[in-house]
Protein backbone atom coordinates (compact mmCIF):
# COMPACT_ATOMS: atom_id res chain seq x y z
CA UNK A 1 0.00 0.00 0.00
CA UNK A 2 1.64 3.63 -0.85
CA UNK A 3 2.28 5.07 1.83
CA UNK A 4 1.64 9.16 0.41
CA UNK A 5 -1.04 11.13 -0.67
CA UNK A 6 0.13 12.18 -4.31
CA UNK A 7 -2.50 11.63 -6.98
CA UNK A 8 -3.06 13.13 -10.41
CA UNK A 9 -4.84 15.93 -10.99
CA UNK A 10 -7.93 14.69 -12.89
CA UNK A 11 -7.81 11.97 -10.15
CA UNK A 12 -8.41 14.90 -7.17
CA UNK A 13 -11.38 16.14 -9.23
CA UNK A 14 -12.56 12.74 -9.81
CA UNK A 15 -12.27 11.96 -6.57
CA UNK A 16 -13.30 15.02 -4.53
CA UNK A 17 -15.67 17.52 -5.90
CA UNK A 18 -19.04 16.91 -7.19
CA UNK A 19 -21.83 18.81 -8.93
CA UNK A 20 -23.47 21.56 -6.41
CA UNK A 21 -20.83 21.41 -3.96
CA UNK A 22 -19.64 24.60 -2.42
CA UNK A 23 -15.95 24.75 -3.25
CA UNK A 24 -13.14 26.86 -2.40
CA UNK A 25 -10.24 28.08 -3.68
CA UNK A 26 -7.19 29.10 -1.76
CA UNK A 27 -5.78 31.76 -3.46
CA UNK A 28 -3.04 34.47 -2.68
CA UNK A 29 -4.12 37.81 -4.20
CA UNK A 30 -6.05 38.12 -7.35
CA UNK A 31 -3.16 37.84 -9.55
CA UNK A 32 -1.02 35.70 -7.51
CA UNK A 33 -1.10 32.21 -6.45
CA UNK A 34 -4.14 30.34 -7.16
CA UNK A 35 -5.11 26.87 -8.55
CA UNK A 36 -6.28 28.04 -11.86
CA UNK A 37 -5.45 24.70 -12.95
CA UNK A 38 -8.05 22.67 -11.01
CA UNK A 39 -10.71 25.46 -11.98
CA UNK A 40 -10.02 24.06 -15.59
CA UNK A 41 -10.10 20.40 -14.61
CA UNK A 42 -13.30 21.11 -13.30
CA UNK A 43 -14.72 22.25 -16.54
CA UNK A 44 -13.00 19.36 -18.33
CA UNK A 45 -15.03 16.76 -16.09
CA UNK A 46 -18.11 19.12 -16.19
CA UNK A 47 -18.81 19.83 -13.08
CA UNK A 48 -21.57 22.35 -12.24
CA UNK A 49 -24.03 24.54 -10.22
CA UNK A 50 -21.06 25.15 -7.90
CA UNK A 51 -21.13 27.88 -4.50
CA UNK A 52 -17.70 29.28 -4.95
CA UNK A 53 -16.11 30.39 -1.84
CA UNK A 54 -13.29 33.14 -2.63
CA UNK A 55 -11.31 35.26 -0.46
CA UNK A 56 -11.00 37.80 -3.74
CA UNK A 57 -11.68 36.92 -7.28
CA UNK A 58 -9.03 35.19 -9.49
CA UNK A 59 -8.81 34.08 -13.32
CA UNK A 60 -10.46 30.63 -11.70
CA UNK A 61 -13.73 32.69 -10.64
CA UNK A 62 -13.66 34.69 -13.79
CA UNK A 63 -12.77 31.26 -15.97
CA UNK A 64 -15.64 29.07 -13.72
CA UNK A 65 -18.44 32.17 -13.86
CA UNK A 66 -18.20 32.80 -17.68
CA UNK A 67 -18.78 29.51 -18.28
CA UNK A 68 -21.66 28.87 -15.97
CA UNK A 69 -20.20 26.46 -13.99
CA UNK A 70 -20.53 28.78 -10.48
CA UNK A 71 -23.93 29.86 -10.19
CA UNK A 72 -23.54 31.11 -6.28
CA UNK A 73 -20.54 32.64 -5.23
CA UNK A 74 -18.97 34.99 -2.23
CA UNK A 75 -16.06 37.05 -2.73
CA UNK A 76 -14.74 40.11 -1.17
CA UNK A 77 -13.01 41.78 -3.91
CA UNK A 78 -14.23 41.17 -7.74
CA UNK A 79 -11.35 43.18 -9.81
CA UNK A 80 -8.30 42.00 -11.32
CA UNK A 81 -6.30 44.55 -10.26
CA UNK A 82 -3.96 46.18 -12.86
CA UNK A 83 -6.14 43.71 -15.70
CA UNK A 84 -9.25 45.79 -14.94
CA UNK A 85 -12.64 44.27 -14.08
CA UNK A 86 -13.40 40.40 -14.65
CA UNK A 87 -15.38 40.12 -17.93
CA UNK A 88 -16.24 36.90 -17.57
CA UNK A 89 -17.63 37.22 -13.53
CA UNK A 90 -19.06 40.35 -14.76
CA UNK A 91 -20.79 39.01 -17.89
CA UNK A 92 -22.51 36.32 -15.58
CA UNK A 93 -23.88 38.92 -12.77
CA UNK A 94 -25.50 40.91 -15.08
CA UNK A 95 -26.83 38.35 -16.90
CA UNK A 96 -28.41 36.77 -14.05
CA UNK A 97 -26.51 33.49 -14.07
CA UNK A 98 -24.44 33.82 -10.61
CA UNK A 99 -25.74 35.33 -7.73
CA UNK A 100 -22.96 36.77 -6.30
CA UNK A 101 -22.72 37.42 -2.77
CA UNK A 102 -20.82 40.79 -1.44
CA UNK A 103 -18.42 40.96 1.67
CA UNK A 104 -15.20 43.03 2.33
CA UNK A 105 -11.87 41.21 2.64
CA UNK A 106 -11.69 41.54 6.39
CA UNK A 107 -15.17 39.81 6.78
CA UNK A 108 -14.62 37.74 4.41
CA UNK A 109 -11.48 36.53 6.62
CA UNK A 110 -13.20 36.96 9.64
CA UNK A 111 -16.01 34.12 8.22
CA UNK A 112 -13.13 32.00 7.07
CA UNK A 113 -11.57 32.30 11.01
CA UNK A 114 -14.77 31.55 12.40
CA UNK A 115 -15.27 28.10 10.52
CA UNK A 116 -11.63 27.39 11.38
CA UNK A 117 -12.74 27.71 14.93
CA UNK A 118 -15.91 25.88 14.92
CA UNK A 119 -17.42 29.07 16.02
CA UNK A 120 -21.40 29.44 15.21
CA UNK A 121 -20.39 33.00 14.07
CA UNK A 122 -17.80 35.92 14.43
CA UNK A 123 -19.00 39.24 16.07
CA UNK A 124 -17.62 41.99 13.94
CA UNK A 125 -17.84 45.62 13.28
CA UNK A 126 -16.84 45.89 9.69
CA UNK A 127 -19.62 45.58 6.71
CA UNK A 128 -22.70 46.80 9.55
CA UNK A 129 -24.72 49.80 8.70
CA UNK A 130 -23.31 49.51 4.93
CA UNK A 131 -25.39 47.97 1.80
CA UNK A 132 -22.90 45.07 2.28
CA UNK A 133 -25.07 43.93 5.12
CA UNK A 134 -28.24 45.15 3.88
CA UNK A 135 -28.37 43.77 0.86
CA UNK A 136 -28.35 39.95 -0.01
CA UNK A 137 -27.80 38.55 -3.46
CA UNK A 138 -28.78 35.27 -2.18
CA UNK A 139 -32.42 36.55 -0.73
CA UNK A 140 -32.51 40.17 -3.47
CA UNK A 141 -36.62 40.38 -2.42
CA UNK A 142 -35.71 41.35 1.18
CA UNK A 143 -34.20 44.88 1.97
CA UNK A 144 -32.69 45.20 4.52
CA UNK A 145 -31.77 42.07 4.94
CA UNK A 146 -32.20 40.14 8.16
CA UNK A 147 -30.03 37.49 8.00
CA UNK A 148 -27.11 37.89 6.19
CA UNK A 149 -24.97 40.23 9.19
CA UNK A 150 -27.79 40.36 11.88
CA UNK A 151 -26.89 42.52 14.50
CA UNK A 152 -25.87 40.89 18.14
CA UNK A 153 -26.02 42.81 21.32
CA UNK A 154 -22.09 42.46 22.94
CA UNK A 155 -23.09 41.52 26.69
CA UNK A 156 -20.07 43.65 28.02
CA UNK A 157 -21.04 46.48 26.35
CA UNK A 158 -24.29 46.82 25.19
CA UNK A 159 -23.26 47.99 21.61
CA UNK A 160 -24.20 46.45 18.38
CA UNK A 161 -22.52 44.28 16.22
CA UNK A 162 -22.60 42.35 13.30
CA UNK A 163 -22.62 38.47 13.66
CA UNK A 164 -20.56 37.06 10.44
CA UNK A 165 -21.77 33.30 9.43
CA UNK A 166 -18.84 30.87 9.62
CA UNK A 167 -17.39 29.47 6.07
CA UNK A 168 -16.95 25.90 5.83
CA UNK A 169 -16.75 24.94 2.07
CA UNK A 170 -17.19 21.21 1.45
CA UNK A 171 -13.49 21.62 -0.71
CA UNK A 172 -10.69 23.68 -0.43
CA UNK A 173 -8.23 23.51 -3.78
CA UNK A 174 -4.86 25.26 -2.22
CA UNK A 175 -2.30 26.32 -4.36
CA UNK A 176 0.98 26.23 -2.65
CA UNK A 177 4.18 26.54 -3.43
CA UNK A 178 5.98 23.28 -1.87
CA UNK A 179 4.76 20.30 -0.69
CA UNK A 180 5.78 17.11 0.69
CA UNK A 181 4.20 13.73 -0.07
CA UNK A 182 2.26 13.93 3.45
CA UNK A 183 0.85 16.85 2.63
CA UNK A 184 2.69 19.30 4.59
CA UNK A 185 3.51 22.60 2.98
CA UNK A 186 5.07 25.85 2.08
CA UNK A 187 3.52 29.07 0.71
CA UNK A 188 5.92 31.75 -0.63
CA UNK A 189 4.16 35.00 -0.97
CA UNK A 190 1.18 36.63 0.43
CA UNK A 191 -0.75 33.83 2.38
CA UNK A 192 -4.17 35.56 2.10
CA UNK A 193 -6.02 32.99 4.43
CA UNK A 194 -5.29 29.83 3.09
CA UNK A 195 -4.21 29.32 6.62
CA UNK A 196 -7.56 29.49 7.66
CA UNK A 197 -9.47 28.14 5.22
CA UNK A 198 -6.94 24.75 5.44
CA UNK A 199 -8.74 24.70 8.95
CA UNK A 200 -12.38 25.62 7.69
CA UNK A 201 -12.77 23.69 4.81
CA UNK A 202 -14.18 19.98 5.51
CA UNK A 203 -11.54 18.64 2.84
CA UNK A 204 -8.29 20.00 1.38
CA UNK A 205 -6.87 19.17 -1.51
CA UNK A 206 -2.91 20.95 -2.45
CA UNK A 207 -2.24 21.99 -5.64
CA UNK A 208 2.34 22.02 -5.49
CA UNK A 209 4.22 23.60 -7.61
CA UNK A 210 7.32 21.66 -6.52
CA UNK A 211 7.39 18.18 -4.21
CA UNK A 212 10.02 18.45 -1.71
CA UNK A 213 11.73 15.94 0.71
CA UNK A 214 10.41 15.77 4.20
CA UNK A 215 13.57 17.11 5.46
CA UNK A 216 12.74 20.70 4.07
CA UNK A 217 9.87 20.31 6.16
CA UNK A 218 11.96 19.66 9.40
CA UNK A 219 14.47 22.35 8.40
CA UNK A 220 11.57 24.95 8.11
CA UNK A 221 9.33 23.74 10.74
CA UNK A 222 8.02 27.27 11.42
CA UNK A 223 7.20 27.95 7.88
CA UNK A 224 4.79 24.53 7.75
CA UNK A 225 1.52 26.13 7.80
CA UNK A 226 -0.84 23.43 6.74
CA UNK A 227 0.06 20.22 8.15
CA UNK A 228 -0.09 17.18 6.59
CA UNK A 229 -2.49 15.89 9.32
CA UNK A 230 -5.39 18.03 7.27
CA UNK A 231 -4.94 17.44 3.94
CA UNK A 232 -6.54 14.93 1.77
CA UNK A 233 -4.33 14.75 -1.31
CA UNK A 234 -1.69 15.98 -2.88
CA UNK A 235 -1.21 16.89 -6.62
CA UNK A 236 2.24 17.96 -8.72
CA UNK A 237 1.02 20.36 -11.13
CA UNK A 238 3.70 23.10 -12.10
CA UNK A 239 2.56 26.28 -13.41
CA UNK A 240 -1.34 25.46 -12.05
CA UNK A 241 -1.39 29.03 -11.05
CA UNK A 242 -0.73 30.52 -14.86
CA UNK A 243 -1.32 33.04 -16.28
CA UNK A 244 -1.18 34.28 -12.45
CA UNK A 245 2.09 33.91 -10.19
CA UNK A 246 3.70 32.05 -8.10
CA UNK A 247 6.58 33.83 -5.70
CA UNK A 248 9.58 32.45 -6.15
CA UNK A 249 8.06 30.30 -8.84
CA UNK A 250 6.91 32.23 -12.02
CA UNK A 251 5.66 35.64 -12.81
CA UNK A 252 2.52 36.67 -13.67
CA UNK A 253 1.48 36.04 -18.04
CA UNK A 254 0.53 39.36 -18.57
CA UNK A 255 -0.07 38.76 -22.35
CA UNK A 256 -2.39 35.66 -21.64
CA UNK A 257 -4.09 37.56 -18.83
CA UNK A 258 -5.55 40.49 -20.75
CA UNK A 259 -5.82 38.02 -23.75
CA UNK A 260 -8.05 35.83 -21.11
CA UNK A 261 -10.13 38.81 -19.50
CA UNK A 262 -11.13 39.86 -22.98
CA UNK A 263 -12.12 36.59 -24.57
CA UNK A 264 -13.78 35.76 -21.30
CA UNK A 265 -16.34 38.69 -21.84
CA UNK A 266 -18.40 37.13 -24.54
CA UNK A 267 -19.82 34.40 -25.25
CA UNK A 268 -18.05 33.57 -28.40
CA UNK A 269 -15.27 34.43 -26.74
CA UNK A 270 -15.43 31.91 -24.01
CA UNK A 271 -15.98 29.36 -25.94
CA UNK A 272 -12.75 29.86 -27.89
CA UNK A 273 -11.01 29.92 -24.57
CA UNK A 274 -12.52 26.27 -23.85
CA UNK A 275 -11.15 25.25 -27.14
CA UNK A 276 -7.83 26.62 -27.07
CA UNK A 277 -7.00 26.58 -23.62
CA UNK A 278 -9.35 24.11 -21.33
CA UNK A 279 -9.75 21.30 -23.72
CA UNK A 280 -6.83 21.21 -26.12
CA UNK A 281 -4.51 19.21 -23.52
CA UNK A 282 -4.69 15.85 -21.38
CA UNK A 283 -1.00 15.36 -19.80
CA UNK A 284 0.99 17.72 -18.15
CA UNK A 285 3.24 17.86 -21.08
CA UNK A 286 0.66 18.66 -23.12
CA UNK A 287 -0.34 21.70 -21.03
CA UNK A 288 2.88 23.25 -20.31
CA UNK A 289 3.43 23.07 -24.18
CA UNK A 290 0.04 24.85 -24.51
CA UNK A 291 1.67 27.56 -22.59
CA UNK A 292 4.80 27.65 -24.68
CA UNK A 293 8.71 27.28 -23.75
CA UNK A 294 9.02 30.52 -24.62
CA UNK A 295 6.56 32.03 -22.19
CA UNK A 296 7.91 29.53 -19.20
CA UNK A 297 11.24 30.78 -19.81
CA UNK A 298 10.04 34.67 -19.64
CA UNK A 299 8.11 34.01 -16.50
CA UNK A 300 10.31 32.05 -14.68
CA UNK A 301 13.10 33.96 -14.25
CA UNK A 302 11.53 37.14 -12.73
CA UNK A 303 12.99 39.01 -9.13
CA UNK A 304 11.40 36.70 -6.90
CA UNK A 305 13.26 33.64 -8.44
CA UNK A 306 15.99 34.27 -5.22
CA UNK A 307 12.93 33.03 -2.86
CA UNK A 308 13.18 29.94 -4.02
CA UNK A 309 16.68 29.31 -3.03
CA UNK A 310 16.85 28.25 0.54
CA UNK A 311 14.62 25.17 -0.80
CA UNK A 312 16.15 24.08 -3.99
CA UNK A 313 18.08 21.27 -2.15
CA UNK A 314 14.96 19.55 -1.23
CA UNK A 315 13.02 19.53 -4.39
CA UNK A 316 12.54 16.33 -6.01
CA UNK A 317 13.23 15.65 -9.52
CA UNK A 318 10.47 14.94 -12.25
CA UNK A 319 11.50 11.40 -12.43
CA UNK A 320 11.18 10.68 -8.12
CA UNK A 321 7.28 12.34 -8.06
CA UNK A 322 6.08 10.19 -11.18
CA UNK A 323 7.02 6.91 -9.80
CA UNK A 324 5.57 7.57 -6.59
CA UNK A 325 2.38 8.47 -8.92
CA UNK A 326 2.58 5.15 -10.12
CA UNK A 327 1.96 3.22 -6.80
CA UNK A 328 -1.74 4.64 -6.96
CA UNK A 329 -2.56 5.40 -3.29
CA UNK A 330 -5.37 3.85 -1.63
CA UNK A 331 -8.36 6.10 -1.39
CA UNK A 332 -8.83 8.05 1.27
CA UNK A 333 -12.33 9.28 1.19
CA UNK A 334 -14.79 10.54 -1.40
CA UNK A 335 -16.44 14.05 -1.73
Amino acid sequence: MATHKLITLPEAVRRFTRDGMQYASGAGLPVGADAIAFGRELLRQARSNLHGIFHCNSQQLNLLAATGAVTRAECGFTGLEGFGFANGLRRAVESGQLALEDYSNLSMALRLLAGALNLPFMPATVNIGSDIAQRSAFAPQGYPASDKIPGITDPFSGRTLGALSPLKPDLAAIHVTLADVQGNAIMLGTEWSRFELSRAAQKVVLIADHIVDTGCMRQFPNLVRIPGIIVEAVVWWPYAAWPQASPGVHDIDEAHMKLMNQWLGSEEGTARYLEQFVHRYRTLDEYLDMIGPDVIEKISHGPTSFLLDPYRPWIQPRSVVEALLSESPAPRSAA
